[in-house]
């Protein structure tokens, strides 16, 4: 059973704050921004010789920061569950928006998976599926940020680095990569082959 109505929780969102990053509940512009450079930090420099699928790209807010990084990828595919993401998400990238359920669906392959804060709403199960299905997709490796600590939320998910590595043992990850310290109750971890 999800944690909360993903799409409550989002439409909510963008009524109240339109395409911004409060419209798909960051709690800031300068916080998703720090959350994208730990991501990037742990892609490869030449990202133009790779593919990125985004998954839970929202707006299409990771996309639109690599172009002003002038961090191009050689393709970039954006998934998410919700139509109205699907729709600005197309718009504002032009570029390919697949509607899917990442714990469910089929995904496409790309060279590298990545998910800012998606699964921060998800419950464990619904996570490890997540972490699961995008790992599997990617050729070399899936990265995310996801909360981090012990704190019980009735909305929000958070993993321990011992529930991070066991995840990781489960999927026969070969090699873990881990960033923290860069914002209070965040992690981001590589998954790669």
């Amino acid at each position: 059973m999800p944690r909360i109505d993903n799409e409550k929780f989002y439409k909510s969102a963008i009524e109240l704050y339109g395409v911004s990053a409060k419209g798909v509940n960051w709690h800031s512009k300068y916080s998703q921004n720090i959350r994208f450079d730990a991501i990037l930090e742990m892609l490869p420099i030449k990202l133009q010789e790779y593919s990125i699928a985004d998954a839970g790209c929202g707006f299409g807010d990771f996309y639109i920061y690599t172009q002003k990084k002038k961090k191009f990828a050689q393709e970039y595919i954006g998934i998410d569950s919700l139509l109205d993401m699907y729709s600005i998400a197309s718009e504002r990238t032009g570029c390919e928006i697949i509607i899917a359920d990442i714990c469910k669906d089929d995904l496409p392959s790309a060279s590298y998976y990545i998910c800012s804060g998606a699964m921060n709403v998800l419950n464990i199960f619904e996570t490890h599926l997540f972490i699961r299905n995008c790992y599997e997709a990617s050729e070399i490796g899936f990265i995310f940020n996801i909360l981090h600590g012990t704190k019980e939320s009735e909305t929000y998910n958070y993993l321990t680095t011992n529930q991070i590595q066991k995840i990781a043992a489960d999927l026969k990850v070969k090699n873990v990569t881990i960033k923290e310290g860069y914002l209070e109750d965040d992690i981001t971890v590589g998954f790669f082959k």
